[in-house]
């Protein structure tokens, strides 16, 4: 088995410095170093192509400009790489999102997956007209997916749920493939919405015991359904060629973050009403101090960035173990990040990624990496 890892396409901007954002804050003004347009994420998207990861993640909300109008355009610009589209299915009609996917699929030679988020913040959906609270949202999605999947299916859909209807509900073309749904959440009925009907439940990145307590969890939910998921996590990446170099870069990053924008950041996290987002906070606690909560794995990032909030930091053996690590408690899949996204994804797809392929646990998706001119190593 293969491990598969995907990068990230910072559609709220790039920097040489962490871009914050997320769950209800606003990106910092460092994402303005490198403006999330096509030309730009294209050259990150081909870069990850050439270096052998399988998809890009591409987030939703306020704070970054929309996953499906971007993706669309920086397909046409790739040839392999799938996107992982965010989207909150609060925001559209189930009929309309299944029709969608399906065009994706149809335009892009089948290069869609989706990531489905419910939105853990009231205050930001209500900014779009959604004001249901959040375990209706949750509700919600569990009725969305339940009525995109049969689409999908083929069949002809009537459903009067408690917050969705439909009525003789059919597909023109049915997608092929059909996008697996990826979807996270830490809260009970988060669980219970990915037993029943996701394809791959992910997780910010926790500390190993933490990610075990929730594979096991997950597991649980899903049999009782007849169910078998797949998990993958979310992480940023600091590697280079030794431990010294990786954290120095840990900690420029670290010594850019100003203080009134963490107390701001922190004051706006603060009230989210995610449980994933409140472990993340628990990790720091505000603090910069003791943010190593686990040998490489650095909580510095969630001090200005809402969502996934940690990094593995190190050399190239030591992230790669780290991997291995995840992988052996059940992660398949990996959804990485780094600043900025253009270098970093060579930093890991030539660093990281060749120590995996030599542990037996990673293999190109297309057989021997492609070496070519576009493929130059830069500097730090």
């Amino acid at each position: 088995m293969s491990l598969t890892f995907h990068w990230f396409l910072p559609t709220n901007g790039d920097s040489r410095h962490v871009v914050g954002g997320g769950h209800g804050t606003p990106a910092t003004a460092s994402g303005r170093d490198r403006p999330p347009t096509v030309a730009y994420l294209s050259q990150i998207a081909r870069a990850a192509e050439d270096l052998g990861f399988v998809g890009a993640l591409t987030p939703t909300g306020a704070w970054c400009e929309d996953a499906w109008l971007t993706t669309a355009m920086v397909s046409q610009n790739t040839e392999r790489l799938k996107f992982l589209v965010a989207f909150r299915p609060g925001f559209v009609s189930p009929t309309l999102a299944a029709q969608m996917a399906s065009t994706f699929q149809r335009q892009t030679g089948g290069r869609l997956l989706l990531n489905v988020v419910t939105g853990g913040e009231s205050h930001e959906q209500r900014a779009y007209g959604d004001f249901l609270d959040k375990d209706d949202r949750y509700r919600r999605t569990g009725e969305f997916l339940e009525i995109v999947r049969q689409l999908w299916d083929g069949k002809t859909v009537d459903v009067a749920g408690e917050h969705l209807r439909v009525e003789e509900a059919k597909l023109a073309r049915l997608p092929d493939p059909v996008p697996e749904v990826y979807f996270g959440g830490s809260s009970p009925i988060a669980g219970e919405i990915a037993a029943k009907y996701v394809d791959v439940y992910l997780t910010w990145g926790e500390p190993p015991a933490q990610v075990a307590e929730k594979i096991a969890w997950i597991r649980g939910l899903a049999a009782k359904e007849g169910r078998t998921l797949r998990f993958g996590i979310r992480l940023h990446v600091i590697t280079r060629d030794t431990s010294e170099e990786a954290w120095a870069e840990a900690n420029r990053l670290l010594e850019g973050f100003d203080s009134e924008t963490v107390k701001s950041v922190q004051a706006g996290l603060a009230r989210s009403e995610s449980e994933g987002q409140q472990r993340m906070l628990a990790l720091h606690g505000g603090s910069r101090d003791g943010l190593e909560i686990h040998p490489n794995l650095w909580a510095g990032i969630g001090l200005v960035r809402g969502g996934a909030g940690t990094a593995l930091v190190g050399s190239h053996e030591e992230v790669a173990e780290r991997i291995k690590e995840y992988a052996a408690l059940g992660i398949e899949e990996f959804v990485l990040s780094g600043y900025p996204h253009l270098e970093e994804a060579y930093w890991f797809g030539e660093g990281v990624l060749p120590r995996l392929a030599e542990d037996g646990v990673w293999q190109h998706p297309v057989g021997e990496q492609k070496a070519s001119a576009a493929q130059v190593p830069f500097a730090s």
